[in-house]
């Protein structure tokens, strides 16, 4: 009979306490993890009611004070360290040190695909081959591949008949070029300067560079967007404009840097460099070009004051190639075997 009473009063007290303090006896005592994460989350919208006044708690990560917790990770980064030391390279003419664990098979495939689509939309306005504007600009761009270091691709040369101020050259050599941007350039010299520029993003294989930290720098940082609770437009506009552009723009320079030394030891003056960007700049501003900072190119300004720059050591390039003889090897033994 005491027992009996003892029973009902205790399960009398007991639901009692759950009505008034839920968290007394609906969850057992709750760790170190939940007491950190629950004092993490207590501002955020996360913590929600089911209708009973229980609050439900979040699922929480591995304790980071457990030694197994501690070891994987330790393997991870020492793995990451290894490998991402292993995939390092020097970029040519520039010395840059970079990583890169992006294959020559499949930046060659990345290429294909792209200029399969090119060839879908400007096929019909290609110019032949015999044609004096594309006669014009393969003289100059064998000039600079000759000089390039990379003579030994398939180089092939697509001369568009469109008002577009463009150019640019595909992984494997595949060379595009706008009828538009001619009158921009105006002579071989500034001409050069473009195709420089272009050709100096195969040689340095910025295409396979930007798939590389791409893909090594999105992972990384949606890994630190979950774990902090953001949102994902907001890690994607952080990654873009905090990561991604500035290293586009960064390979842009490098390119400059790159094209102004090609071009120079091909013969060209690298004073054109100069006023072809000015011109450039010139015809951006008059069809309303896009701010500097959301694009991947640098501001026209920032490129010709480095392009100033560089133009001593570009002219002592092309001293050493003695062009006023022009008895460079390079261009000799290549000037015959393309196109």
């Amino acid at each position: 009979m005491i027992r009996s009473k003892g029973k009902t009063l205790f399960s009398t007290l007991t639901q009692s306490l759950r009505q008034q303090s839920p968290f007394l006896l609906k969850r057992p005592t709750p760790t170190f993890q939940q007491v950190t994460k629950a004092r993490h989350y207590a501002s955020f919208p996360n913590w929600s009611s089911n209708g009973t006044g229980t609050r439900k708690y979040r699922e929480f990560s591995p304790n980071p004070r457990d030694k197994r917790f501690q070891l994987i990770v330790g393997a991870l980064i020492a793995t990451g360290g290894v490998y991402y030391f292993t995939h390092l390279e020097y970029v040519p003419i520039s010395n840059r040190r970079r990583f890169n664990d992006v294959s020559l098979d499949f930046e060659r495939k990345m290429a294909q695909s792209a200029y399969k689509e090119i060839m879908s939309q400007y096929g019909d306005r290609m110019l032949p081959s015999y044609h004096p504007t594309t006669l014009y600009v393969s003289r100059v761009l064998k000039r600079i591949i000759a000089v390039s270091g990379i003579s030994d691709l398939k180089w092939e040369l697509h001369v568009i008949r469109d008002p577009s101020a463009n150019a640019f050259v595909l992984p494997g050599g595949k060379v595009f070029v706008f009828e538009g941007i001619l009158p921009i350039c105006q002579n071989e010299d500034g001409l050069a300067a473009v195709l420089g520029h272009e050709t100096a993003h195969q040689v340095a294989r910025h295409s396979s560079e930007k798939i590389a930290f791409t893909r090594a720098i999105s992972c990384i940082f949606y890994l630190i967007a979950a774990s902090l609770d953001l949102s994902g437009q907001l890690s994607h506009l952080l990654l873009n404009f905090g990561l991604l552009l500035p290293f586009s723009r960064k390979m842009e320079g490098e390119a400059d840097y790159i094209g102004l030394m090609l071009m120079s030891q091909a013969c060209f003056d690298p004073e054109a460099a100069r006023g072809m960007w000015e011109r450039m700049s010139a015809a951006e501003s008059s069809m309303g070009g896009a701010l500097a900072f959301a694009s991947t190119h640098p501001s026209s300004e920032k490129r010709i004051r480095k392009i100033q720059e560089w133009l001593p050591e570009a002219k002592g390039k092309l001293e050493t190639s003695d062009c006023f003889h022009q008895t460079w090897p390079q261009f000799q033994a290549f000037k015959e075997t393309y196109w």
